[in-house]
């Protein structure tokens, strides 16, 4: 059983966590505040002390020893505003006289300095005092002279202001809790926009989210709108693929129907291989589409292991191409991650190494590089290469250099748009081994 609830507000949490943390200090606070006053006060009255018995000592010297030339009675009493105590070893002056049961022992025995008398007290003499005691000769007669003044005054006059002080503590307390609630609230209103303008996309007044948000909050609203694009390009593409395949298949589904129809026409061979070629055709864009259809692109919270997927594709095109060897290069660690989506990668790699694999002659190579906040991805094969002026046709859905070599002219064009996704660029150049360089570059989200 949990003796706290957890707050199911930021506000609550930010003044459930502020406010003991803020009347906690304030507590220790004033404490701290007690504890100075007290040693200042005391010190600065020991100091008075001291510097009142310096001046009896002062007169008493004057008057070499002789405590009746002193003025006693109300000058003292007005100078000094203090209790005191003169000894001598054949007189004694004690002011005022109800000090006497408090001061007369300190006279008789006592160590120099500041001592603290604590007594009963009879309503007439105080509780608590501090006297300052000081022995010294003049001559050859010995004076003992002791200044002193009721703790006890001192002690409400500190209570007072401590009290005070409180007093004070709370009223900043009650102020902090104001500034607080007041700065969370502030604090506060630019997720009150963000929900109202949830709220106008969820009705579909907007289409993408537009307010003025603090720096924290900018990268919530960068990330929601990249989300709402990247649902409205699966949309799009969803879209673009059914009419796309309706387009494709309308033709050859149409041929087909023709020739099933016409019962005046025998199904021969020639008939059948047409059916076929038909139906290949529909089996073609049919895959194409649904491979397409596949694409996530740019996806939030999406990542790949490019080591780890190079590697397995490396084994796969090895086993499918066993006459020719398939080499990884690449600098990255096995659990280095890539922000790109594990599909998309594959697609990417598979498609350039199957290509390469096609046409090579004994050996190709993959690298997997990072450089200057881009991702690159290189395959060199060792085959005839491509002319120059060819370069620039690579890459084009359904067009093929080489119509012998099997394939449907989509690998390279399925890279393509998979880069152009991700906002990267697909390139082709002579590689170091006389064959084809295939570049996919792709900035770093």
């Amino acid at each position: 059983m949990t003796l706290f609830k957890k707050p199911v507000s930021v506000k609550g949490t930010l003044l459930a966590l502020l406010l003991p943390a803020g009347i906690g200090l304030m507590a220790i606070a004033w404490f701290v505040h007690g504890l100075l006053l007290d040693r200042m006060a005391r010190e600065f009255v020991e100091s008075r002390l001291k510097d009142e018995v310096a001046f009896l000592e002062h007169q008493i010297r004057e008057s070499g020893g002789n405590l009746n030339t002193l003025q006693t009675g109300d000058y003292f009493q007005e100078v000094f505003h203090h209790a005191f105590a003169i000894h001598a070893p054949l007189q004694t002056i004690i002011s005022p006289e109800s000090w006497t049961p408090l001061l007369m022992p300190l006279l008789e025995t006592g160590p120099d300095g500041a001592t603290q008398v604590d007594s009963k007290g009879n309503g007439r003499t105080p509780t608590s005092i501090l006297a300052y005691r000081k022995s010294f000769q003049v001559g050859d007669t010995p004076i003992v002279v002791i200044v002193s003044e009721d703790l006890g005054a001192l002690k409400r006059s500190q209570a007072e202001l401590h009290a005070w002080t409180a007093i004070v503590s709370i009223i900043l307390i009650l102020l902090l809790v104001a500034v607080i609630w007041l700065g969370i609230t502030l604090s506060m209103r630019p997720v009150v926009t963000l929900k109202a303008a949830l709220k106008r996309l969820q009705d579909g007044e907007i289409s993408r989210i537009a307010v003025q948000a603090p720096e924290e909050f900018q990268p919530l609203v960068q990330q929601l709108n990249q989300l709402l694009d990247s649902l409205d390009q699966r949309l799009e593409r969803s879209r673009d693929a059914l009419a796309n395949l309706s387009h494709s298949v309308k033709t050859p589904i149409a041929a087909v129907r023709q020739t099933l129809e016409d019962t005046s026409r025998p199904l021969n061979d020639t008939l059948r291989q047409e059916l076929t070629a038909r139906l290949g055709d529909i089996d073609k864009q049919l895959e194409a589409e649904m491979r397409r259809s596949r694409f996530a692109g740019p996806q939030i919270g999406k990542s790949a292991y490019p080591v780890k997927q190079a590697r397995d594709l490396l084994w796969m095109l090895g086993r499918l191409y066993p006459e020719k060897s398939f080499e990884l290069a690449s600098d990255l660690m096995e659990e280095r991650r890539w922000p790109l989506e594990e599909h998309d990668l594959n697609e990417v790699i598979g498609n350039l190494l199957d290509n390469a694999g096609k046409w090579s002659a004994n050996t190709v190579e993959l690298s997997l590089i990072e450089e200057r906040g881009r991702m690159k991805i290189l395959v060199d094969d060792d085959g005839p290469g491509v002319q120059t002026e060819s370069l620039s046709s690579l890459g084009i859905r359904g067009l093929r250099l080489d119509q012998q070599t099997p394939g449907h002219g989509l690998g390279l064009a399925i890279v393509r748009e998979i880069t152009e996704r991700y906002g990267g660029t697909l390139s082709f150049e002579t590689g170091a081994r006389g064959g084809l360089r295939v570049i996919v570059d792709i900035p770093w989200r």
